[in-house]
This record gives C-alpha cells, structure tokens and sequence, in this order.
C-alpha cells in the first residue's frame, strides 16, 4: 500500500462514519448547544464546520491556494485574537445541506490526494496560514483527517448528551451504523 492509499482510505473511512452521523441529526436539532460551561458550538455550528474541516485544506497544501472555508464570520473575531469564539461561527442551514457539502469536500479531498505522489507526500514540506513550521505534506494532510475525525468524534458526543440512540459502532463505523 502507498502512503497516498493509506490517506485516501483514511478519509473514505472518515468521511463515511461522519456521514452517518450526520444522518442522525434532525433539522430541529441545529440549533442545540450544550449547557454546561461556554463557548460551545450548536449543532448547525459544528456541522458546518465539519464539512469544511479537511478537503479544502488538504487542496491548500497540495497547490498553495487557500479558499476561505466560509464558517467564520471574520467581523466577529475581535481585534488580536487568533482563534474565533463559537459565536463567530455560522451555522448550516439543514442537515441535508451539511451532507451535500460533506460529500463535496471528500471529493476535494480525494481528488487531491490523487494529484499528488507519494514521494510529494513523503518529502515535500508544506506549511499553514495558521502554522509556518515546516511538516511533511503527507503529515499535514494526515492532520487534516485527524481535525475531520475530532470534530466527528465532538457531534458523538452531542448526539450522546442530546439523548439520541448511539453507541460505540457509531463512533468507529462498527456493523450497521445506519441503525439507530
């Protein structure tokens, strides 16, 4: 197996379990946060963010062209402060948009990792808007995926707090997830 088989079948094995899980949320359940603490995101929130978590920002590093993701409302961020507040955050606006755009950045991301050989991936250096340190492009896509299943991993964890019938094969794709 090639790196870059092993990164795309990492993003199709993500993308998938995310998939699912976005199958699970309804429209009425967008507007949700947890109550506990601050700063959260509601779940339109963070699925908006999840569809632009990986593919566009593998294709950044691939070819040097970065697309605003369009999630942060940037005249919310206040003056001096790197990180956006969940407040700066924009939600989607149903669910079926959310996995019409997650299906669209997997192909982004699968169609990078196509255009690029492993030898690009192994030694190539690449560096982000948010981090000029140097790292191996194969690594930095790699984080990529890993910044996708995080999030994946924070709308389980929603759904589990907001009562819905999920269990540890949702989680890692285990068996028919489609059941709920």
């Amino acid at each position: 197996m090639t790196f870059a088989e092993l990164l795309k079948s990492q993003i199709e094995d993500t993308y998938r379990v995310t998939d699912a899980l976005l199958g699970i949320v309804e429209d009425q359940d967008l507007d949700w946060s947890p109550t506990e603490g601050k700063n959260w995101f509601t779940v339109g929130q963070l699925l908006l963010h999840i569809t632009v978590s990986c593919g566009i920002w593998c294709k950044g590093f691939v070819t040097g062209v970065w697309d605003d993701a369009g999630d942060v409302d940037h005249t919310k961020i206040p003056e001096g402060e790197e990180l956006p507040r969940a407040d700066a955050y924009r939600s989607i606006e149903s669910v079926a948009s959310a996995r019409e755009a997650l299906a669209r950045d997997r192909a982004l991301a699968i169609q990078v990792i196509e255009g690029a050989t492993d030898t690009e991936l192994l030694s190539k250096n690449a560096v982000a808007p948010w981090n000029p340190t140097p790292r191996v492009l194969g690594l930095r896509i790699l984080d990529m995926v890993r910044h996708l299943e995080s999030h994946k991993c924070q709308l389980f964890y929603y759904l589990k707090l907001m009562g819905k019938p999920v269990h540890t094969g949702h989680l890692y794709g285990m068996g028919n997830i489609s059941d709920n």
